[in-house]
Parts: C-alpha cells; sequence; structure tokens
C-alpha cells in the first residue's frame, strides 16, 4: 500500500495510491488534517484498514510533497564511502556522522518541477532513501532501531553547491532554497529490515544513471542513523531522517553536470518507486 498527499480541484487530500488513481482518506481521520498528522498522532496503522473497500476518488490529480507539514527533517552528509572518497582530503571514515537541517519548503512533490533561482545556477541532485519515524524514542538502540521507523520514501536533496561554501562550518544555506529538492512520490510501509538492508538506490538524469549503490555500503547504516540522532534528541513521530547519498552527484564530474532547465532526474528505489522531478528556471 501506498499513501500521498496530493491535490485535485483546488483542494489537498491525502490518501492512499492504486494503479487506478488515489482513494482520499481525509473523512477517514476527521481529528488529523494532514498525513504528517495521522502518523504523529499514531494513527499510520489505521490507514491501510481504512482504504480497504473504498472506490478510488481521484483519477486526475497533482502530487504534493508527501507530508509539506513536517516540522523535523535531519539529513546525514557523506556517508557512502565512494562518495567521502569524492572530496580528496585524504580524510578516513569519519567517526561521526555529518548532520544538517532541511525546510519543508525546500521540497516538491513528484512530477513537480525542481526551481533553478537567478541568484546561482549550480543546482545539484542528490538522490536518497528517507525513513519516517513512527514511533517516539530517545537514545535508542541500534537493535531497537526499525522498530521506531514507520514508513520509507525517496529524497532528490537538491543542493545550491555554491552556498553551501558561503561559510566555514555549515551547508544550511545552499540545502534550502524553495522547491529545488523533492520528496515523495508516497510513503511505503516499513514492515521488514530487508526493505532498507537489500536496497539498491540509483539516478538517472535524461535517463543517464549517475549514482548507483546499496544501502548495506552506508558507512552510517540507519540503524546506526538512529541510535545517534536519538541520543542528543528525542525522535517523535512524523520525523523524516534523509539517509546520505552515493557518490556520482553532478558536482564531482570534471566538469560539473548542474542540473539546467528541461532536464528529467529519476529516484527510484526497488520495493519503494521511482520520484521524478523536471527542472525549471524560476
Amino acid at each position: 500500500m501506498r499513501f500521498a498527499t496530493y491535490s485535485a480541484n483546488g483542494e489537498t487530500f491525502f490518501g492512499a495510491i492504486t494503479d487506478s488513481g488515489a482513494i482520499a482518506l481525509n473523512d477517514a481521520f476527521p481529528d488529523q488534517g494532514t498525513l504528517y498528522e495521522v502518523i504523529a498522532t499514531g494513527a499510520f496503522d489505521q490507514l491501510a484498514a481504512a482504504a480497504e473497500g473504498r472506490p478510488v476518488t481521484h483519477t486526475d490529480f497533482t502530487y504534493e510533497m508527501v507530508m509539506p507539514d513536517v516540522r523535523r527533517i535531519l539529513c546525514v552528509g557523506v556517508n557512502f564511502p565512494d562518495r567521502n572518497a569524492e572530496y580528496k582530503d585524504g580524510s578516513a571514515q569519519p567517526k561521526y556522522m555529518s548532520l544538517f537541517p532541511r525546510f519543508a519548503s525546500g521540497f516538491t512533490g513528484h512530477d513537480r518541477p525542481l526551481i533553478r533561482p537567478p541568484e546561482n545556477h549550480t543546482l545539484d541532485y542528490e538522490g536518497e532513501v528517507a525513513i519516517v519515524i513512527g514511533k517516539t524514542g530517545r537514545r535508542i538502540s541500534q537493535e531497537d532501531a526499525y522498530d521506531h521507523v514507520a514508513a520509507l520514501t525517496l529524497c532528490n536533496e537538491g543542493t545550491i553547491r555554491d552556498w553551501v561554501r558561503h561559510a566555514k562550518f555549515n551547508v544550511t544555506q545552499g540545502k534550502n532554497w524553495d522547491n529545488t529538492g523533492a520528496i515523495g512520490p508516497w510513503l511505503v510501509p516499513f514492515t521488514d529490515a530487508a526493505q532498507l538492508d537489500d536496497a539498491r538506490i540509483q539516478t538517472h538524469v535524461n535517463g543517464e544513471l549517475r549514482q548507483d549503490d546499496t544501502l548495506n555500503r552506508m558507512m552510517f547504516p540507519i540503524r546506526r542513523e538512529i541510535e545517534y540522532i536519538s541520543t542528543f534528541m528525542t525522535l517523535q513521530p512524523g520525523d523524516i531522517i534523509v539517509t546520505g547519498t552515493p557518490t556520482g552527484a553532478g558536482a564531482r564530474f570534471d566538469p560539473p553536470k548542474y542540473l539546467t532547465p528541461g532536464d528529467v532526474v529519476e529516484v527510484s528505489v526497488e520495493g519503494i518507486g521511482t520520484l521524478r522531478n523536471t527542472v525549471e528556471d524560476e
């Protein structure tokens, strides 16, 4: 089962996505106005039951960022060994992971354009798996980490590369331009460790394979990410962790292959789906 946020006829809905169309479920959750609120209140497991036997309500709709009102998004940087080597600084695997925040306003939905701003044209792509927390936890052990995951989705963690170099110790401003990234198309319930442990992520730009790796090669596996992050903050239902991108982002080519208007970027993981976006100038 897949669950998404989408718009149709000037209204925004959340619901189940089938091969025939979307099934709006807003009326089944009168106390939760958004998909994020469904997860935050612990009702995610009830979505599939609510969709059972209901007819498709929309066949013509537009995907929105899967949880446009999500409160906290944490991203793990430089998390594959080949990605670390791209920096050519001679560093070995770091002891601790790199983390930075992103905000919902920086992301759009599936089949929507990524927006290249006029101030800078170094718009880059980063295909990643994102996890959605479903259960509150602090100082979570790696053994128990997956018990706190409710759902999986995909992320194109779009970046304005020149702007991550504006300061010495942070990348926040290069990572949060409006609508430069995407999260979606939908949420897939997390039911089996193999969904993450055996996952292979690929990113294509205009049909050309640019990124291709498996999550089991991460320097900081997702279990470790949950353990580490929950040491300093309480993870809450609805939080998103964007888990890291493989080698092959556009900035690391010589010359760089930044995104330009008309490009099509596709991030794919078997069992989750494909997140597809075009590129437009603001």
